[in-house]
């Protein structure tokens, strides 16, 4: 059992030496032939999209990347990507429906990029495209959250027929900065908007919106990349084995059930 505080996990996503899809690319697939562009504007390097093989069996891949140094995390805008990226994400899941590939989606952001140029390209509505377009995808899609899975720009790879998180990985409405920002008018306190988002692992499945936990070697996927990546692959292979034998009509319904089932309570 995982007892690291929220606020611990945050620390820990934090660190330099947590993997970042780039790791985990050449030990989960077999193949990997990256694509480029959204075909409106340009290329995003903060969502990275291709086609893979996955225990021989063909799929399409979206992740956002983060880097391990100032100068990756420029080239990526540390994890947060503009409406392009967005776009290319659905451009590339319109193409896996078409040639009936699943889609497989890793979440690691803190959120979509907020600056006046993303704004201006109609952030929001990409965002708001890709939630209304996945939910009716026609071919099977699962979503892992490797460390942070922040705001909007998490959940625009997060509409999903099965969501996994990793034991550290968080996955909030608002990052905890942003939370405290607007809460207290103080940045500092966001430790202790981290308790009260209620954004771990163990919270999510507890909610009903991720329904599995991948453990993470030694506590940490810092220690054993090679461990953490077998663990990750399978549970992508179970779960892909798993949807590809329901007809996707039931698929749909279960996928559209999910979500509207998120946010029911009893007092």
């Amino acid at each position: 059992m995982n007892t690291r505080t929220a606020w611990e996990r945050q620390c820990l996503l934090r660190e330099k030496d947590r993997p970042t899809i780039n790791d985990y690319i050449p030990l989960i697939f077999d193949e990997f032939y990256e694509l480029h562009g959204d075909r409106h504007y340009g290329d995003d390097a903060a969502l990275m999209g291709g086609i893979a093989r996955i225990d021989g069996m063909p799929v399409t891949v979206l992740a956002e990347v983060k880097g391990r140094d100032l100068n990756e995390n420029k080239k990526t805008n540390f994890a947060m990507p503009h409406p392009e990226g967005y776009r290319k994400a659905l451009r590339l899941a319109k193409q896996a429906e078409k040639f009936h590939r699943p889609v497989i989606c890793f979440i690691d952001t803190p959120g979509a990029f907020c600056g006046i140029e993303a704004e201006e390209r109609g952030q929001g509505e990409a965002i708001a495209k890709n939630l209304m377009d996945f939910m009716t995808l026609r071919t099977p899609v699962t979503s892992v959250v490797l460390g942070e899975g922040g705001s909007g720009g998490a959940l625009a790879l997060g509409i999903c027929d099965r969501l996994a998180m990793l034991e550290n990985a968080l996955y909030s409405v608002i990052s905890p900065r942003g939370c405290a920002s607007i809460l207290w008018k103080d940045a500092s306190k966001e430790h202790e908007a981290c308790e009260i988002l209620k954004i771990t692992a163990e919270d999510m499945v507890k909610f009903g919106i991720a329904e599995a936990i991948i453990e993470e070697p030694n506590g940490s996927a810092h220690y054993d990349l090679y461990k953490i990546a077998e663990n990750i692959k399978s549970f992508l292979v179970e779960t892909l084995k798993e949807n590809s034998q329901k007809d996707i009509d039931i698929l749909l319904k279960e996928r559209y059930t999910k979500f509207r089932k998120i946010g029911e309570f009893t007092e």
